[in-house]
């Protein structure tokens, strides 16, 4: 069967800097999959080349077989690849309802200047997604008001409005407060609902986060892969323990 998503051979150089070497990744329709590294590592590369905002310098990135590497940002997204970024990119002037309602907008093929925004339909399927992610109670919140961890919801719910095949997440859980980040994840994973159809990838730091929510751990340091498979056997190679989380070092 066709992988979703293929890279095959992918390179990139910022000088003398080998931010990616030879990365050969398949992820299928409905994995879970984390991509962990120390800063650096090549995580965050790995998915701007994916999303179009970074070209590979060698290599094909292909979805559903088709090469997606020379892309626009905007036509990978319309191919149903969706991203949310570490820092929320979000309209703060705006509220929680508005946002979503521009999000819609964005992935709306058939949008018009002489059709409302704010249309029923439109309205009823943004406010569908904030009760989704739990992001009811906040619709009529300016966004520059809201809490960090609830922007970051706010920012993955615009992310999936369109229904994406692939949704990559950067960091979810940076700047969430220890107490909220599991309840977060557990909201994030649960408005995605079983999983079948949508794959998603996502950069993490914290290993609780990686064992409890990832079906797959895809190890990068210096550029490269130095692990793949399911969790508990990444985590325990020796290359994660002593580029990733430094048990060996501590031995």
């Amino acid at each position: 069967m066709t992988a979703l998503l293929q890279a095959r051979g992918v390179g990139k150089r910022f000088g003398a800097v080998v931010a990616a070497a030879d990365i050969d990744i398949a992820i299928s329709a409905g994995e879970r999959v984390a991509l962990i590294g120390s800063n650096g590592a090549g995580k965050t590369t790995f998915v701007n080349m994916i999303t179009g905002y970074l070209k590979p310098d060698v290599g094909r990135i292909e979805l559903d077989g088709h090469d997606i590497a020379a892309l626009h940002p905007r036509a990978i997204m319309r191919m149903g690849v969706a991203r949310s970024f570490q820092i929320p990119q979000l309209y703060g002037d705006l509220t929680a309802l508005e946002n979503m309602l521009v999000a819609n907008a964005c992935e709306d093929r058939h949008l018009s200047f002489w059709q409302a925004a704010r249309r029923p339909a439109a309205v009823d399927r943004a406010r569908s997604m904030l009760q989704r992610f739990s992001l009811a109670e906040h619709e009529s919140r300016r966004v520059s008001e809201l809490p960090g961890g609830v922007r970051k919801l706010l920012d993955i719910a615009m992310a999936l409005s369109g229904a994406p095949r692939l949704l990559l997440l950067d960091e979810p859980t940076s700047g969430v407060s220890a107490q909220e980040k599991f309840p977060m994840m557990d909201t994030i994973m649960g408005a995605l609902g079983d999983g079948q159809t949508t794959a998603v990838v996502f950069v993490e730091h914290d290993m609780d986060i990686v064992e409890r929510y990832a079906r797959r751990v895809i190890g990068f340091y210096s550029g490269r892969v130095i692990a793949d498979g399911a969790p508990a056997q990444a985590l325990a190679t020796d290359d994660v323990r002593r580029y990733v989380t430094g048990e060996l070092l501590q031995e």
